[in-house]
């Protein structure tokens, strides 16, 4: 820290008197607020809803608290979100540590000895830790299961290669945006669903990530006694809303147990503490960040600007005065995506008759074709001489060939097709080689002129191949 120019307080009084600006990663406790000043900044972690005697103190000294959990959720916020980065890791370390406390392999296997089922995992909550949890489970190959009360994130799971649980249940959720980007509150009737479909689940999971958290209330239930009773010994349960009194029934804060059946259920509540470089360096990025937008002019003094979103959002106490809550954005949440239409599946019979409609089509342009392309060839035989005539059939069979064998590629293969046919195709430079010892001037021009744009046609062909075979290499 001396070798990048810090100057390193003998004590945390010390630092406390001569900071303008405080960043922390915890909610400063009684001791540290009585050293807040006028003037002073201090941005960190605060939970203010839940915290109204530190917002009172702190308003009280005149000093600034910059929340980093309370960054509204905006595109522009996004480098901000200090939850967001830590809610990332403690859902992949979630996966590891459930890993940790299993007695198999995520990944399937058949082995000599014999075969080993994959792991079934299910994560109930599809925000950024449940996001991440379904990565990382997915990549490590267990079969994994996610749940979410909002239906549109159906596709960003399926997407992921989870499979989305539905109910068979239908409910208007309220928008993203309306709730800052957060679930918002089910019905009795919701939840009834909800349950009844996790105890069908129950027995057939082996690995449990619940992270479902409503903003400013205590975590629902999701998990009940029954349900952990119905899992398999071995199972594990790793509750990531133990803070906040837990999804699972049996979660106890800060702790492992094991129930009687063999399940054992994590409710540790300092995952990202578990990681602890990662945490330090996206938490730092998020605070530089929130220094930046402070300081707009880069001259290290700050502006508080109230009127920005951000900053408005973010800060619970200013001039003496608590902020919180914040008025609504001006700009909207991430807000859920526009329902789509169902689209009714065809029938079995329908399905049959368009076939046969597109295979009658196809063939009368087929025959169309050859019949107009036969009479234009009887047609041209009529005038044209023998010689001509044969390499004439050629060049049409050539074109006619290399027509039907192009229209049967993918789409998704136009590009390299077209990028090395370029360059074989431009065998024509032959022909253009042999022309450049014509006593014509004229046509010894045009042989120069043909070798020089089929010499782009083969280099730019094969460049471009070579660097679209790169993209799939590994760097």
């Amino acid at each position: 820290y001396a070798a990048a120019g810090v100057e390193i307080a003998k004590t945390a009084v010390a630092l406390w008197k001569t900071a303008d600006v405080v960043a922390k990663v915890r909610a400063p406790n009684e001791t540290e607020v009585k050293r807040l000043r006028d003037g002073q900044t201090l941005i960190s972690f605060i939970n203010p809803a839940a915290n109204d005697k530190l917002l009172k103190s702190a308003a009280k000294k005149g000093s600034t608290v910059v929340a980093m959990d309370m960054v509204p959720r905006i595109s522009r916020a996004q480098k901000m979100d200090a939850l967001s980065s830590m809610a990332n890791i403690a859902g992949y370390r979630a996966v590891i540590e459930a890993g940790n406390n299993f007695g198999r392999f995520f990944t399937g296997q058949i082995t000599a000895a014999g075969k080993v089922p994959p792991a079934k995992v299910l994560v109930v909550g599809a925000g950024v830790a449940g996001l991440a949890a379904v990565g990382t489970s997915t990549s490590l190959g267990a079969i994994t299961y996610a749940f979410d009360v909002r239906p549109e994130v159906a596709e960003q799971i399926e997407s992921m290669g989870a499979e989305f649980v539905f109910l068979d249940f239908e409910e208007e959720q309220a928008d993203g945006a309306a709730t800052g980007g957060y679930a918002a509150v089910s019905s009795p009737e919701f939840r009834e669903a909800q349950l009844a479909k996790f105890r069908e689940l129950a027995p057939d999971i082996d690995i449990v990530i619940t992270t479902a958290l409503i903003p400013n209330r205590d975590a629902p239930e999701l998990w009940t006694e029954d349900m952990v009773g119905a899992m398999k010994p071995g199972s594990v349960i790793v509750d990531l809303a133990a803070e906040k009194g837990g999804n699972c029934k049996l979660t106890v804060m800060d702790e492992k147990i094991v129930t009687e059946n063999g399940v054992t259920i994590i409710g540790y509540t300092d995952f990202p503490s578990r990681m602890a470089a990662q945490a330090s360096t996206l938490y730092s990025t998020n605070i530089r960040h929130m220094m930046t937008d402070l300081t707009p002019e880069k001259d290290g003094v700050i502006d508080h600007n109230m009127e920005d979103d951000v900053i408005r959002g973010a800060t619970v106490t200013h001039a003496k005065a608590i902020t919180f809550p914040p008025p609504p954005p001006k700009i909207a949440a991430i807000a859920a995506a526009p329902k789509k239409e169902a689209v009714p599946e065809p029938t079995a019979q329908e399905k049959r008759a368009a076939e046969v409609a597109a295979f009658k089509a196809q063939t009368r342009n087929q025959v169309t074709l050859l019949a107009v392309g036969g009479a234009a060839l009887l047609a041209v035989g009529l005038v044209a001489p023998a010689s001509f005539m044969q390499h004439f059939i050629v060049f049409v069979l050539a074109v006619f060939i290399g027509f039907q064998v192009i229209w049967g590629v993918a789409h998704s293969l136009h590009t390299p097709l077209m990028a090395v046919t370029n360059a074989i195709s431009s065998i024509i430079i032959l022909g253009a080689l042999m022309q450049i010892g014509s006593g014509s001037f004229l046509v010894i021009l045009l042989a120069a002129l043909g070798v020089f744009m089929t010499g782009i046609n083969i280099f730019g062909g094969f460049l471009v191949t070579r660097r679209m075979l790169a993209m799939f290499q590994k760097s």
